[in-house]
């Protein structure tokens, strides 16, 4: 049985996380923290996430995670970056669902993989990894075509755009052989002009209870293609993290991707966040 932590255990992730790792036959939970102030602390992670106790109480600090053979991390990315680094010492995988880094924190995890291993991803779900690998054809295919990255998420999503988001992008970029950063439209407003030939087009949604749209659009003259992902439980991403746990148990320090984990081909680009980052 491989031995999973779960940081965030009280959040909503977090629970999926749980009972995602309950589910699995290869998988047990041997601990759960929360942030210091949280009102879980000490709440049993298996009843918290509507399951029967399962004997792991929520607690605070990366030292709880030091028998696990790997953590799940859904968190910010400051305290991924801080665990990354703590994981790194006590030489134990980090698997890692966060979105949003910026260059600084890029640089930091990508120094904590030169010691441990690391599967990093805007997303972690099976039908959105093969959605890019798609989208990378797609762009390659087509060179003369406009494409735009559509994605909708809840009211409380903090980061913009969303790391899936900036992941098919980075993919589309791949299949122009361009960077997604020199090319990168994230915010239109006022007279723009003309749309530049070769951008990649972002657009944000934010609303209700949605747990996440995309849709890559490539329009060309009098047609237009549209590629989509509609993730309709968190339980896909929390399923992703757990292969993504099983399949680096054993490997050696290196960055890894989702397409690594499934076998999809791609680049190291697809471990996500901003472009960096």
């Amino acid at each position: 049985m491989m031995k999973l932590g779960v940081i965030g255990a009280g959040g909503r992730m977090g629970r999926a996380l749980v009972r995602a790792i309950d589910a699995n036959p290869g998988t047990v939970l041997a601990a759960a923290t929360e942030r210091a102030q949280s009102d879980v602390l000490g709440a049993d992670a298996g009843t918290l996430a509507g399951l029967a106790p399962l004997g792991v109480a929520v607690t605070e600090g990366a030292s709880a995670f030091a028998g696990c053979d790997a953590v799940l991390d859904f968190t910010v990315p400051a305290t991924s970056a801080e665990l990354a680094a703590a994981l790194a010492e006590m030489g134990v995988a980090h698997v890692i669902g966060t979105t949003g880094f910026d260059a600084a924190t890029d640089a930091a995890i990508a120094k904590c993989a030169a010691r441990i291993p690391i599967v990093k991803s805007g997303n972690m779900s099976l039908g959105v990894n093969l959605l890019a690998a798609l989208v990378r054809q797609a762009a390659r295919a087509l060179p003369d075509a406009d494409i735009e990255v559509v994605e909708m998420h809840h009211r409380r999503k903090v980061d913009a755009p969303s790391g899936t988001a900036l992941l098919l992008g980075e993919a589309a970029a791949e299949g122009r052989g361009i960077a997604l950063k020199d090319h990168a439209v994230t915010a239109r407003e006022g007279q723009t002009g003309p749309r530049e030939a070769g951008t990649i087009g972002f657009a944000t949604l934010r609303g209700g209870t949605v747990i996440g749209e995309h849709e890559v659009i490539l329009a060309l003259d009098q047609e237009r293609i549209t590629l989509g992902h509609i993730a309709e439980d968190r339980g896909v991403f929390a399923n992703g993290a757990v292969a993504a746990a099983l399949w680096v148990r054993g490997r050696p320090p290196g960055l890894y991707s989702m397409t690594d984990v499934l076998g999809l081909g791609g680049s190291a680009a697809d471990a996500g966040g901003q472009p960096a980052g």
